[in-house]
């Protein structure tokens, strides 16, 4: 027993020393990111940029001042590396880029336009290398534009396609005693399937390879014309699983130009920037070339304004708790809000709508429409569609002066569903009865909830005749809504919409060819048709919200974002997400316009 005790304090010291040890590393962190979080980079002769393409690439800037001093890596935003690699065309001192691909996380819509950003800047004359020991689809993408494109001789270069696989959770429910009753208007609107079948549906499964298909067929478009090789010749090559392909065989195929190893890059890149030595080569980072100032353009009265939303849509009433969500939401009040001060600035002569959602709640998203017509009636908004402005993305954009998206953007899925858990196995499991008393026909409708915490939610019995149709006429009224409001947006009639509509899915390219989308291309052909839309030959454009400082972010983070990060961990990503979604549809919200599935990249 003696031993015991000595063995147990031993340890509990050691777990409070090594606390102690870390809340000194925290906070010596905190101050040196505090003391440097505002500080400007001065560009020195002979500097490269080097961009990380190493963790996910948002509108909007997701990160944490934790993630930092946890070591999750850089912050990265399709403006920031899109800003970053201007500065470095213009900066006289900046010879090159280094792209270092590694574990890129980004939808082909957002790295379209940083493509684009690095051709431009090859313009210039300077130089584009870039290197892995990993090139994934979305990494290698960007690096096919570089001048030379080096492996590691024991690299791996991923060229094998896209994928969307669904989950079906049908039988998982049937064992824990929970029907779904299903109500919706969309023969495409797939979002329900996984609760009520086995395996997709024949509609649902010709919209996925659709969309796919799309999309594949516009980056190996992009690949093939920044490396010369067929697009014919690319399909081939990733039919072969170029995963398991030799490096010396891909350096063959003319996929990349170089086999090295990351330690001979530094003579590598100072041969190319034209010195002796590689120590006289200095490394700009992307958080270096954030803080550069930017070559200062005059100031003009006249603003273009440029709003960002991203995220799944929300009810202003949706609670703040890491079970039922977090980061990027879309509420209500906060983009009516801020649309109303756009509309009210004299200055602001038009607004781009950065709509980047796959939707989310029916009430919500026709709260978001009115104020974006609204604003419409006083001046030119044009929505510029990122990754996703699908279902209620879509609703929240069609009243706007005109729409123009990715070719990848996934869109439209026009259509309203509702989910309704029937718990009654459940009860009998967990040994449960309920008997209802109720002053009025409909007092008690769907009985009441209850779940196993953490895990799921359910009804204590299934919707009765009557209850179920009136909660299919809800479902209809919100959709027949839903295609007045797009027809209304874009000149068309509700016949012609629902005939596109039923709940699917378009990439931006084919959405141009049906009407739902006006023009190709990203923010900056977005800010170009806004200005041309309010007749401005000099004008200044302006980013909200305004991005918080250091000090903010770690309040906030202080206040809730661990909590959220922790339970995220502790679930794990693809079960957070799931119980996220689930809430969401429980949360008193029965219309839901959301699509749930995506591309993997």
């Amino acid at each position: 027993m003696k031993s015991f005790f000595k063995t147990f304090f031993a340890s509990t010291l050691g777990v409070f020393f090594a606390l102690f040890i870390l809340s000194i590393v925290f906070f010596v962190s905190l101050i040196g990111m505090l003391a440097t979080s505002d500080s400007t980079y001065t560009v020195k002769n002979n500097t490269v940029f080097r961009l990380d393409l190493n963790g996910t690439i948002s509108d909007c800037d997701q990160s944490s001042p934790l993630d930092a001093i946890l070591g999750a890596g850089e912050s990265m935003t399709e403006e920031a590396i899109i800003t970053s690699i201007k500065k470095a065309k213009e900066n006289d001192k900046i010879k090159g880029i280094y792209l270092k691909g590694e574990l890129l996380d980004a939808s082909f819509a957002t790295l379209e336009p940083i493509r684009q950003a690095l051709l431009d800047f090859k313009e210039s004359g300077k130089f584009i290398v870039a290197y892995s020991e990993i090139y994934l689809q979305t990494s290698y993408l960007l690096a096919s534009t570089a001048d030379k494109v080096v492996l590691n001789p024991k690299g791996i270069l991923s060229l094998e396609g896209l994928q969307s696989i669904s989950q079906f959770k049908k039988n998982q429910y049937d064992k824990l005693g929970i029907k779904y009753q299903v109500f919706k208007v969309g023969t495409f609107k797939s979002a329900v399937e996984p609760y009520i079948q086995e395996k997709m549906s024949d509609a649902n499964r010709e919209q996925v390879t659709s969309y796919l298909n799309d999309t594949w067929k516009h980056v190996l478009t992009g690949i093939s014309e920044n490396r010369g090789i067929s697009v014919e010749t690319l399909n081939a090559y990733a039919d072969q699983m170029l995963m398991f392909t030799e490096p010396e065989e891909i350096l063959s195929y003319g996929l990349v130009d170089e086999l090295l190893f990351e330690n001979a890059m530094a003579d590598y890149i100072k041969d190319l920037v034209g010195v002796e030595k590689a120590k006289d080569v200095t490394y700009a980072t992307l958080k270096n070339m954030k803080s550069v100032p930017a070559k200062k353009e005059k100031k003009h009265k006249d603003k273009v304004a440029i709003l960002y939303a991203e995220g799944q849509i929300v009810n202003d009433f949706y609670p703040d708790s890491p079970l039922m969500g977090s980061g990027a939401m879309i509420r209500p009040k906060d983009v009516a809000t801020e649309l109303k001060k756009l509309q009210d600035d004299e200055d602001v002569k038009a607004v781009v709508f950065r709509v980047n959602s796959p939707g989310g709640s029916a009430s919500a998203s026709e709260h978001i429409w009115n104020a974006v017509v609204e604003l419409n009636a006083v001046k030119p908004v044009i929505v510029s569609m990122g990754q996703y402005a699908a279902s209620g993305g879509y609703y929240i954009s069609c009243g706007a002066t005109s729409i123009v998206a990715e070719p990848t953007t996934l869109t439209g899925s026009i259509g309203i569903f509702g989910l309704v858990p029937d718990g009654t196995e459940l009860a009998q499991k967990m040994g449960l009865s309920f008997d209802e008393v109720g002053t009025n026909k409909f007092s008690t409708f769907g009985g009441r909830s209850f779940g196993i915490p953490f895990l799921v939610d359910a009804y204590s019995r299934a919707l009765n005749e009557e209850e179920a149709a009136l909660m299919q006429m809800n479902i209809e009224r919100g959709y027949d809504l839903f295609i007045t409001r797009c027809a209304d947006g874009r000149g068309m009639t509700k016949t012609e919409i629902d005939a596109i509509g039923q709940g699917r899915v378009w990439t931006g390219a084919q959405a141009k060819e049906i009407g739902l989308v006006d023009e190709l291309g990203g923010i900056k052909e977005a800010i170009k048709l806004a200005a041309e839309k309010a007749e401005l030959e000099k004008y200044s454009t302006v980013r909200y919200p305004e991005e918080k400082d250091f000090m903010t972010k770690m309040m906030e983070e202080m206040m809730g974002g661990m909590e959220v990060r922790m339970v995220k961990a502790f679930m794990g990503k693809e079960a957070y997400e799931q119980q996220s979604l689930r809430r969401s549809l429980n949360a008193l919200e029965f219309q839901q316009a959301i699509m749930t599935e995506g591309i993997a990249y």
